[in-house]
Parts: structure tokens; sequence; C-alpha cells
């Protein structure tokens, strides 16, 4: 069994689109309509076949309050690893993001929190080499 698509719900589906592609630097998949439903999805570049992330739009009532009460507890809608979270920190906040936390020790990993710009906050983890 593998884990083939996951979703972030946001309030903006070509905003997400810019921001994942243009500023976190990864690369859409899959981005097609039927009627009013839009299936866009994006993934790594480092993993042609990887694990997709489906930028959903958050027009059902139940995934908008989802999406609003996790922003507001300050929990991460979804959470990328990275091997350079302080080199990644630094080339997406060139990208013009803005980080709710910078590269931050914790236990086992460092991390840095960002404003996806539709709704979410996304966390980057390096985890601590032992």
């Amino acid at each position: 069994m593998k884990i083939k698509l996951t979703t972030v719900y946001v309030n903006d589906q070509e905003k997400a689109l810019h921001f994942y592609t243009e500023v976190l630097g990864f690369v859409k998949k899959a981005d097609f309509s039927n009627g009013p439903f839009r299936w866009l999805t994006v993934g790594s570049p480092e993993e042609a076949d990887g694990t997709q992330l489906q930028l959903a739009a958050n027009d059902n009532p139940a995934a908008k309050g989802y999406q609003q009460a996790i922003f507001q507890q300050g929990q991460p809608a979804a959470m990328f690893y990275t091997d350079d979270v302080k080199g990644d920190y630094e080339r997406i906040k060139a990208r013009g993001a803005v980080f709710t936390m910078p590269p931050t020790d914790v236990p086992f990993s460092t991390i840095a929190m960002l404003n996806d710009t539709c709704g979410n906050l996304i966390q980057l983890t390096q985890l601590a080499r032992h």
C-alpha cells in the first residue's frame, strides 16, 4: 500500500497553483475541469512518480470550516520534508513567502512555518541527523 495523493483545501486554486509552483518549487501534475469542478495537483520535481498534493477548492462548508479552524490554531495543513530547511527558508522567502516561524530547532528536527496565501500554514521540516 502506498500514499499517492493527499489534499490541501485552498480558497483560490489559481493563486495556490502559483504559490506551490513558483514560490515553493513544485511542478503541476494534473489540471482539468469538469463544469465548476477543477482537479489540480502538484508534486515534487525530485520524485516524478511521487505523492501528489491536490489543491482542492474549499467551496464545501465542512472543508472551509476545517481549513479555517486549523489555521487559527496555528496547525500546519501540510508538512514538507527537506534536507536544507535554512536554505529553503532563504530561497522561498526571497520569492515572497511570509514565514510565521523562521527555522527553529525543536526535538529531533528543525522546522519553519509559512503562510501559503490560500488559507493554510505549511511546515518545512529537516530531521536531525544522529
